[in-house]
């Protein structure tokens, strides 16, 4: 068992498709209309992806994790020092960044303020 997709609402479209695939080198899988006929897109890999879809309005993204609601999503990543690289060269500031068993973690906020963790596992710990 996976999970396929997180389903986003953002700002921009244009600019969320643009951030997630620099960031990860997603492929834009599908792009389209909500039912309602808002712009949405799915970018990602054949195996999961994440579904944007411009929200009806624009605020940041609320990650009160004293609230109910997703507070972040993670993904596991190879190489941590390469993606601080490649964060840093999208202009993104991590939030926070820990080491501890089984792997290190960084934290950081998309351009709508949806956090997102990226873990890379000690090897020999997994």
């Amino acid at each position: 068992m996976f999970i396929e997709h997180v389903n986003l609402s953002v700002s921009d479209l244009a600019r969320s498709t643009e951030f997630y695939r620099q960031l990860f080198g997603f492929d834009l899988r599908w792009e389209g209309t909500t039912s309602d006929g808002r712009p949405a897109a799915h970018v990602g890999d054949d195996a999961h992806y994440v579904a944007l879809f411009q929200a009806a309005q624009s605020e940041k993204a609320d990650n009160d994790y004293g609230r109910v609601g997703i507070n972040h999503f993670g993904y596991v990543v190879d190489d941590l020092d390469a993606m601080k690289k490649r964060l840093a060269s999208l202009g993104v500031t991590p939030k926070a960044e820990m080491d501890y068993e089984p792997g290190k973690r960084l934290y950081f906020f998309d351009p709508d303020g949806i956090e997102i963790e990226l873990v890379e596992y000690d090897a020999t710990a997994v």
